[in-house]
């Protein structure tokens, strides 16, 4: 290997047990799933027509009102396509939608509040026991929504959004073009489990409807299982912000979208999350922790294993700069060790972010063409410190970058770069590589 800049140990031995031990270890997360009571409500029978013209939103929040007035049970979306507007969910109800059912929300245009409002579509707060679940759709008809990214002060919906819930399910339905987020969990809730569920929406970078925004999977709280999911999307795949805590995402396929992530928002810290046994393929960054001093949190205990990535941007991207407005800084493809030297240091506030014992072990990447293997940012007042690379192999264009750094180990790890181009460029960085 080939190296730059300054304050580089090579040590040829002795981390090879630690790495084993970081591969093998497994989150225990395992939510307690939601109790739905007997009893089926199918909104048919309170008025729903599934012709795909009818506006049907008062018919479903009538069969869910009368399944939470029983005690609670599963409201029935039967094969059909159902036009709705928002609904509320209540404790206690499974939204069940069978297969061939479609559930849609109503267009830009009559959608209630339109621009103004950004209503959620599907909603709850201080709930127990909520499910979504079966094997139909719920189709946003997000892309007129989508250019409204770029209008300053406009609004939409978000597709599923609960807030302080416990013991939520999202089981095996399909999600498609949001206007904005398709599931966003947050508030402190608790419990969660989202599986087998697929969700798309265009890239970010489509050239004539870019999906802006369109988050997959937003989950924040405690004991989180995200696992056999299905993802490509406009923005992140997965993100959690801060207060997280006990969260295992695996065996999930993740396609176009800005990879599985964490932040910007990490004030209150995130621990204890690990990603296992995940493909990437064509994701903007496949691991990506990003926050600011205004917003940010202890992170740390984060552990990455047995992950495949391909034609990914930026296979690991982990920053504490997420504001920086300084072109030379915002193109994190291109930072160097200079540019990196020069930012500025500030002082330690209680929203600075900090970064400490992350694991990345048995990891295969390539880059995109003209991409580099990865970077590792910290701030100069706050370093990232004690990550680990274990058996990772990162084949890109340009180097990976370890800046602002200390107690960064390489583990029978290679990065593989073309002839004359170093393989890592460092500044104020500690790292030790074996063997």
């Amino acid at each position: 290997m080939h190296f730059s800049r300054n304050s580089l140990v090579i040590v040829l031995a002795g981390l090879i047990e630690v790495a084993s031990s970081a591969a093998n270890a497994q989150s225990t997360v395992n939510p307690a799933l939601p109790f739905i009571p007997d009893g089926s409500f199918n909104i048919a029978n309170y008025g729903a027509a599934g012709d795909g013209v009818t506006t049907n939103t008062a018919a479903i929040q009538a069969a869910i009102n009368a399944a939470t007035n029983a005690g609670g049970g599963t409201v029935e979306v039967p094969a059909g396509i159902f036009l709705s507007g928002p609904i509320q969910l209540a404790s206690r109800i499974n939204l069940h939608l069978d297969g061939g059912a479609v559930l849609r929300m109503l267009p830009l245009g009559k959608y209630p509040g339109g621009t103004d409002a950004g209503t959620t579509f599907i909603s709850g707060a201080q709930l127990q026991d909520v499910a979504i679940s079966g094997s139909g759709m719920i189709d946003g008809q997000g892309i007129p929504w989508w250019p409204y990214a770029r209008v300053f002060g406009a609004r939409r919906p978000i597709m599923i959004r609960l807030t302080g819930c416990d013991r939520v399910l999202v089981e095996n339905v399909t999600l498609s073009n949001s206007p904005m987020f398709h599931i966003a969990i947050s508030g402190h809730s608790q419990d969660v489990t989202v599986r087998g569920v697929t969700i798309r929406a265009n890239p970010s970078t489509d050239p004539v409807n870019p999906g802006h925004n369109t988050d997959a999977c937003d989950v924040s709280g405690r004991n989180v299982l995200v696992e056999n999911c299905d993802v490509s999307v406009g923005d992140d795949d997965f993100t959690c912000g801060g207060g997280t805590s006990d969260v295992l995402i695996t065996n999930c396929t993740y396609g176009y979208g800005h990879g599985v992530s964490i932040g910007s928002p990490t004030r209150g810290g995130i621990s204890n999350l690990t990603v296992i046994n995940c493909t990437f393929s064509n994701t903007e960054a496949g691991i990506r922790i990003k926050s600011d001093r205004d917003r940010g949190g202890y992170l740390h205990n984060l552990k990455y294993l047995n992950l495949r990535m391909a034609n990914v941007n930026e296979p690991i991207l982990i920053y504490a700069a997420y504001n920086a407005t300084n072109r030379e800084y915002r193109a994190l493809n291109n930072l160097t060790p200079e540019i990196a030297a020069a930012y500025p240091r500030r002082e330690v506030i209680s929203t600075t972010p900090i970064y400490s014992d992350i694991v990345f072990s048995n990891i295969t990447a390539t880059a995109a063409s003209g991409q580099r293997a990865g970077l590792i940012w910290g701030r100069p007042e706050m370093n990232v410190s004690n990550v680990l690379l274990a058996r990772v192999n990162i084949t890109a264009d340009k180097p990976f970058g370890i800046y602002d750094a200390q107690n960064v180990r390489l583990v029978d790890t290679k990065i593989i770069t073309p002839d004359g181009v170093n393989q890592i460029s460092s500044t104020n960085a500690q790292i030790t590589i074996s063997p």
